[in-house]
């Protein structure tokens, strides 16, 4: 499975605008730097002279996915001069992505109590300055200092106003009226200064309760302020005015969403100024609380300017986020019109985009960028140029319908300066059907446009144009010519374990009889262990594996046999608990598996040359892994190598891999161009081991030794991974480039076909047909992400020069 796809999935779910990475919190930290709570606010003015509020509070976020236990955790207290800490105890848990409000004492003045608090204190607060903690224990900080943030069990620490005890510089001092907020994204950087501004307080409990001081429920004042939403916006990426809060900002609701932990409302001044560079539309993050604007209503609204940057490398969407305070004025108001797409040539310029002025009219990038926020709308019909994913109401299409076309209907991927920029991304925020590739999309999708995690800009459709379906079939192999003909197929099965329902393993099957014509040698990729992802030790995958070829041959084909080796535990990557591995399937009245003892998840298999003077090599152990204990495998798994026999006792040597995702690399619209490709170093590795592998095959058998190199590679046949790993072709064949380079394609991902899943082979193969099996990357229905791909090694092609039958071109798919 390529990770990608699956995290850029996982965010448009709930298109989160806060970063949540690590699940469980740890007992003690290192620093004082977190990534799963975080002090979100703190306001020390409770009750004093001029505050609405009676009470001091401290307010704890949760950035993750899950709950986590606070109950033997505090918050903890100290003037800005002072080093003795005054502990509250939290008892509890925080919701995923939510909120723990902690009171503290009361004052002589206010009106407004706060949300039921999660937890009560009697700390008085400094209205000025002073110093909050959070610790996950319950006994008071002693003897740091003023270097408290990084004291043993801190988890995070704000020092505000005039104190020393801080991360790195202290955040803004607070008053009687305001408060200081971590921003919008609450990512903690260990800069108080940079990571807190001050606003009106506002404050949140677990419940996801809500008051603000700005709007307690009095009157409120519906004078627009100063600054509009285009000042906001500014005439590049970055805001002007980032973390400056501001006040009663008018605009139109255009859109609103109210699902997931990124809830919010997108709005547009209908008076555009004279700048065309300057986008007239903003969202509002409101978090895990749904807005009660609705699309019409004249708002006008109050909070701070915030820069989300929501991956590493990633651009930023500016938006307003910390205490939200929205003033409706009147409904039912006509939408600002929408701008149709018209995308330039180029795709983006190069370096640091922030950095350079933006040029809408030459670069993609720049036109998304200076229209964020803002209504834009499909004017022509489109072709999807992926399947719409129902689950998320995603989908692809291309603007620019003859730039790198398949002949399916998709987009090819040529290379990495080459990307097409005609690509758009759309989310329906009503849903979506299903359709396949090749469909058309019917003019009229209009909806503000986002940036969010993973998938970059996409229009976030409140109408959707009618799809009509493109009649895309499900391809198939074509019959063999001759019965001594040898299949060897790689098919990415994503994920499967035999805790899946039936129906997963029926849709497989059926793949492998009717689609791939019942190969003789079957390497999977992705096939998890007895529990899938129960994390609970177990490693084997025999279930799993048996299910499958029962499934098999319920569908009607041959009772297959297997091998494959258990990983350690918790080493080969992939999902949680899971232990994907490679496995062999190979139909035992075809071929002949040749078992040589001794291979295990740590033991490295070897080429034996049978004679110091033969060209004869067998494998030390079979199957066994490619050196499996250098780093190169780290968290990922271990190529599998096996030795067959066919047709009369032929040898064939089959490499089953599964590379490194693209996990961890910059988006598509990275803040720098190119982007970088970080994982790509790890892949590098891998492929230099499988080359030196294959190497020593032919060179102890005189290039003799047949060879096949698959899977799922994750990369494509231009990067350096598959250049290393086929010497420059000089060692292997990489026959995905055999095909034309419109066909060159096993994955779709950003609206993307691309390759992923490789077979190659060494040059002692001679006669041979090959081809990519179009079943599911192109669906909207499918039983894996994956296209899997077949070579048959055709009999009776050993001669000088090769019969017709055997040259390279044969057709292997049926289209």
């Amino acid at each position: 499975m390529a990770t990608p796809r699956i995290r850029r999935l996982i965010a448009a779910a709930s298109l989160p605008l806060v970063v949540a990475a690590t699940m469980t919190a740890l007992p003690s930290t290192a620093n004082a730097l977190s990534s799963d709570v975080v002090i979100s606010a703190v306001y020390g003015g409770g009750g004093n002279s001029g505050a609405i509020f009676k009470n001091d509070y401290i307010e704890l976020a949760n950035l993750t996915d899950n709950a986590i236990d606070v109950s033997a955790w505090s918050v903890q207290y100290a003037s800005a001069a002072g080093v003795v800490f005054q502990v509250t105890s939290l008892t509890g848990s925080i919701p995923a992505h939510g909120r723990y409000l902690i009171q503290q004492a009361a004052g002589a003045a206010g009106s407004v109590s706060l949300p039921t608090p999660d937890a009560i204190g009697t700390v008085p607060m400094s209205a000025t300055s002073g110093v909050v903690a959070l610790v996950t224990a319950q006994y008071s900080l002693v003897g740091c200092g003023t270097a408290c943030a990084t004291a043993p069990n801190v988890k995070d620490l704000v020092g505000y106003g005039a104190t020393a005890n801080v991360e790195t510089l202290a955040a803004p001092a607070l008053t009687n009226t305001t408060a200081i907020a971590r921003s919008g994204s609450l990512t903690d950087t260990d800069n108080n200064a940079v990571d807190f501004t001050s606003g009106v307080p506002k404050a949140t409990n677990s419940a996801g309760t809500t008051v603000s001081a700005s709007d307690p429920g009095g009157p409120v004042d519906p004078t627009p302020g100063t600054t509009r939403i285009h000042d906001i916006q500014g005439a590049g990426r970055i805001s002007p005015i980032v973390g400056q809060s501001v006040t009663n900002v008018p605009g139109i609701v255009t859109a609103v969403r109210v699902t997931g932990n990124s809830r919010g409302f997108w709005f547009q001044d209908p008076s555009a100024d004279a700048d065309p560079l300057t986008s007239e539309g903003l969202f509002v993050f409101t978090g895990s609380t749904s807005p009660t604007v609705v699309i019409g209503d004249s708002v006008l609204v109050t909070g701070r300017v915030t820069e989300y940057r929501p991956a590493a490398g990633a651009q930023t969407l500016t938006e307003l986020g910390g205490p939200i305070n929205t003033i409706r004025l009147t409904g039912g108001n006509a939408l600002p019109a929408a701008v149709p797409v018209a995308f330039p040539d180029a795709y983006t310029k190069s370096g640091s985009l922030e950095a350079q002025p933006l040029e809408p009219s030459s670069y993609v990038l720049d036109w998304l960028e200076i229209h964020e926020g803002m209504r834009i709308t499909v004017a022509e019909d489109t072709r999807l140029i992926s399947p719409v994913n129902t689950a998320f109401s995603e989908l692809w299409v291309t603007l620019k319908p003859g730039q790198n076309p398949t002949p399916r209907g998709g987009s090819i991927y040529p290379g990495y300066d080459a990307l097409s920029s005609g690509r758009l991304m759309i989310l329906s925020l009503n849903g979506a059907p299903a359709a396949n590739v090749g469909s058309t999309l019917a003019a009229g999708t209009t909806g503000p446009l986002d940036y969010q995690s993973f998938g970059g800009y996409v229009l976030q459709a409140t109408e959707l144009g009618a799809i009509t379906e493109g009649g895309l079939k499900r391809q198939k192999v074509l019959p063999p010519k001759k019965q001594g003909d040898l299949s060897v197929a790689t098919y990415n099965v994503e994920n499967l374990a035999a805790t899946n329902p039936a129906a997963k393993f029926a849709r497989l099957a059926e793949a492998v009889v009717t689609n791939l014509g019942k190969p003789d040698i079957l390497a999977l990729e992705e096939i998890q262990d007895n529990n899938g992802a129960t994390n609970n030790g177990v490693v084997a995958a025999d279930e799993t594996v048996a299910k499958f070829i029962a499934a098999i041959q319920a569908a009607g084909g041959p009772t297959y046999d297997w091998r494959s080796i258990d990983p350690n535990n918790g080493t080969d990557g992939g999902e949680p608990g899971g232990n994907i591995r490679q496995v062999f399937l190979f139909n035992p009245a075809r071929v002949t598996f040749v078992d040589r003892p001794g291979g295990d998840a740590d033991t490295a298999v070897s080429v034996v040359r049978e004679r110091p003077t033969s060209n004869q090599v067998s494998l030390s152990v079979s199957p066994g892994r490619i050196d499996p204990t250098s780093d190169a495998w780290a968290s990922s798994r271990k190529p599998l190598v096996g030795e067959f026999l066919y047709d009369g006792n032929k040898q064939l040597f089959v490499v089953a891999n599964h590379f490194n995702s693209k996990g961890g690399d910059a988006p598509l619209t990275s803040a720098v161009q190119p982007p970088v490709r970080s994982s790509e170093v790890q892949r590098v590795k891998q492929a230099t081991e499988v080359h030196d592998f294959v190497k020593d095959l032919s060179d102890k058998s005189a290039g003799q030794a047949r060879v096949v190199v698959l899977g799922d590679l994750n990369d494509y046949q231009f990067s350096p991974a598959i250049q290393t790993i086929t010497g420059n072709g000089t060692l292997l064949k990489t026959l995905i480039d055999t095909l034309p380079a419109d066909q060159r394609y096993s994955y779709i991902f950003d609206g993307n076909s691309q390759v992923l899943d490789h077979i190659l082979i060494s040059p002692a193969i001679k006669g041979y047909s090959y081809g990519v099996v179009h079943i599911n990357a192109e669906f909207s229905d499918q039983a894996s992400d994956h296209d899997p791909q077949i070579i048959r090694i055709l009999t009776g092609c050993s001669a000088d020069p090769l019969p017709t039958r055997c040259l390279p071109g044969s057709p292997v798919v049926d289209e």
